[in-house]
């Protein structure tokens, strides 16, 4: 047996689907002390791990300091972060031992505390990967817009804060590409080489496992037998972001009165009741257990988080995606390369082209083949369990 450091950030999409291989883990007799934050300890204790915390709100606070507004701002704010992270979690596994860590790909510290540790080193990565030659693209690319005046000081203060991270704790970080993607001898990918852009880029050490799909306890049961045989369009647009009112509203418009049914997540944010007349043959929810619905849906309508875009590909539902932020936008532009479904713009969007796009994705059989290739790749690759065999055969190679 085998002791894992697992270390996250507090987010949905990069802890859900770590719970499938820290169960399987845990399964074939390892023991997982898993840091996060304390939103997460319940369904992490679980899986059987030993949960530890680290502060959520100075650690958000501290990251946010770092700028929102550009890629290379972001990476100030992970290292921002080091300070409220490390000191925490060196002092709550002082004196114990590891084998080995798994850090998330877009938690700064991980790569960091691998280093302190001296830990043979595992990445998560819970979105698209990324080469170093891809990255820097990216932020030559994106950088080419900022002026001079404003990219200049994030670049100082990135020099300033790894001189930091230098002279506290023994580690060189020689590029931002390091602190954002969290490179390591081994990154399990929770994607297919299929669904992951410019994937020939990516050698060996990159082990794309698929979705890692784990049943999640339901927290509000869904009339099943009413809409199993009718086939739903299922609308979510995430736990994060909260489209506002008035999109529900469009997809009322939409969708209302006519022989589709559809079921809609609106989240915890929104009150039900300000949503005003709910067609008949709609169901509205704050919240449905994603998983057991998709088996039965013909339609997702989604804002292209990784999670539901793997999520919904994985049961073989087309997809409208209707990114807002993030990573969803290349998210939602691979959905259309690969031909399994549409992107459509919130901010231009209308019930018409809703609705339009709707019927496109339902009647043309060219969506249906594409993704149904995709289902089968992503139920092909193995999951968590695979995921865990990687890590096996890694460890072994360690020893």
């Amino acid at each position: 047996m085998a002791r894992v450091l697992f270390i996250n950030a507090g987010s949905e999409g990069h802890v859900n689907p770590t719970m499938g291989v820290v169960r399987e883990l845990i399964l074939r007799g390892e023991e997982v002390v898993y840091f996060t934050i304390e939103d997460f300890r319940e369904r992490i204790e679980d899986t059987g791990a030993t949960v530890r915390t680290i502060d959520a709100q100075k650690f958000i606070k501290a990251f946010i300091s770092g700028g929102r507004n550009y890629v290379l701002e972001r990476v100030n704010g992970l290292l921002l972060t080091a300070d409220i992270v490390i000191p925490s979690v060196l002092e709550q596994i002082k004196g114990e031992h590891f084998d080995y860590i798994i850090h998330d790909s877009m938690f700064g510290c991980g790569r960091i505390l691998a280093q302190i540790l001296k830990l043979p080193a595992i990445c998560s990565c819970t979105s698209f990967a990324h080469t170093k030659a891809s990255f820097d693209e990216m932020i030559e690319h994106l950088s080419d817009k900022v002026p001079t005046e404003i990219l200049k000081p994030i670049q100082d203060k990135f020099q300033s804060l790894t001189q930091m991270v230098k002279e506290k704790y023994g580690v060189e970080i020689h590029s931002p590409y390091e602190v954002f993607c969290n490179p390591a001898p081994l990154t399990i990918v929770y994607t297919t080489r299929e669904f992951q852009p410019f994937a020939e880029a990516f050698d060996q050490t990159y082990k794309f496992v698929g979705p890692s799909i784990s049943s999640r306890l339901s927290q509000e049961s869904v009339d099943y037998p009413a809409i199993k045989g009718n086939r739903p369009i299922y609308i979510s647009m995430g736990t994060v972001f909260n489209p506002s009112i008035d999109f529900y509203k469009l997809c009322f418009e939409a969708f209302g009165n006519t022989d589709h049914s559809v079921v809609m997540s609106v989240g915890n944010r929104v009150r039900i009741s300000e949503l005003g007349e709910i067609p008949e043959n709609f169901l509205v929810k704050n919240y449905v257990p994603q998983l057991e619905l998709l088996k039965y849906t013909k339609l997702f309508i989604t804002h292209g988080g990784m999670n539901s875009t793997h999520e919904g590909l994985y049961f073989g539902v087309p997809l409208l995606v209707i990114p807002q932020s993030a990573d969803q936008p290349i998210i939602a532009g691979q959905v259309a390369k690969i031909g399994a479904g549409i992107q459509l713009d919130m901010q231009s969007l209308t019930a018409h082209q809703l609705r339009e796009a709707a019927d496109q994705v339902l009647n043309d059989p060219s969506f249906h083949k594409a993704v149904a290739n995709m289902r089968e790749s992503f139920q092909r690759a193995g999951g968590y369990r695979q995921a865990v065999d990687e890590i096996f055969a890694f460890k072994d190679r360690q020893a």
